[in-house]
């Protein structure tokens, strides 16, 4: 029998935790999430998109991904692990921007790679519907209400392979273009293992509107954008912006973060869609 998922709980399964290895044998782990990028209204390409700084340089790289059982429903507590033993950054599609720190990959090697061991993949995409309009961003006011979907220092739920949920409010207007970048801030705690993780606004049961009026009962969910670094402090008190580290190494000195994430736009993800039609001929 198929069960009910509620919208939150289908976010849950909307991400993946990526582990990673340089060639010198640093570890780090990073948040990969899933997007069907729109073709045509018939056509998909579904993506796993983390941050370039997340996979760049990784010898190694592995995915654990949640199983369905017979029924289609998520089987938490068996779950398909897949590696990458060589080459790992060069399976990944970084986009054509050097400066924005986002990359991609097709995931249909992933679903086949688990079919030829006869298993079946539970996940959910995001998809060009939920990343706001022109309307719907007009409609934002500065402080909104958000969750980032993710592993802050590699913590997730192993035994049930479940991310971890923060809540947040945007920091600065997120139709505005901060520091004049395709970019806004959030005011959430940030920590290594939370690159690439998806940043949505949710309302439940209702919002406030810019002028002043209330839809009650109402619902809304916007994939804002992909949190890739923030402002930290060190302990001299030097302020630096720096990406939201996913090696947990040894430092020479402390850093201490602001609980201020840097978010790269939704829209940007849209420009895999050029990229992906020509080098699938679609």
């Amino acid at each position: 029998m198929t069960k009910q998922l509620s919208l939150l709980e289908q976010i849950c399964y909307s991400t993946t935790r990526i582990e990673c290895e340089k060639p010198n044998g640093d570890k780090g782990t990073g948040t990969g999430f899933f997007f069907s990028l729109k073709i045509d209204d018939e056509k998909s390409i579904p993506m796993v998109v983390t941050n370039r700084h997340v996979a760049e340089g990784m010898a190694k790289g592995r995915f654990k991904l949640t199983k369905s059982d017979k029924d289609g429903n998520p089987n938490l507590t068996d779950h398909f692990t897949l590696d990458f033993s060589k080459d790992f950054d060069k399976m990944w599609t970084y986009h054509p921007d050097p400066n924005i720190d986002l990359c991609a990959m097709p995931i249909g090697q992933l679903v086949s790679a688990a079919k030829q061991m006869n298993a079946n993949l539970f996940y959910r995409t995001f998809d060009n519907n939920i990343i706001p309009n022109k309307q719907q961003q007009e409609e934002l006011d500065v402080v909104e209400d958000i969750l980032m979907i993710g592993y802050p220092n590699g913590i997730w739920d192993s035994h049930n392979n479940m991310p971890i949920i923060r809540k947040g409010t945007t920091a600065t207007h997120p139709n505005i273009d901060y520091n004049g970048k395709k970019e806004f801030m959030i005011d959430a705690a940030c920590f290594p293992g939370s690159s690439g993780s998806p940043v949505l606004l949710y309302n439940n049961s209702g919002y406030s509107t810019k002028n002043g009026g209330f839809n009650i009962g109402a619902a809304r969910l916007y994939f804002l954008g992909i949190l890739y670094s923030g402002p930290q402090h060190t302990a001299t008190g030097e302020l630096q912006v720096v990406n939201v580290p996913n090696l947990q190494v040894p430092m020479t000195f402390s850093r201490i973060p602001n609980n201020l994430g840097i978010v790269i736009k939704s829209e940007k993800v849209l420009d895999f869609l050029p990229i992906f039609k020509q080098k699938f001929n679609l």
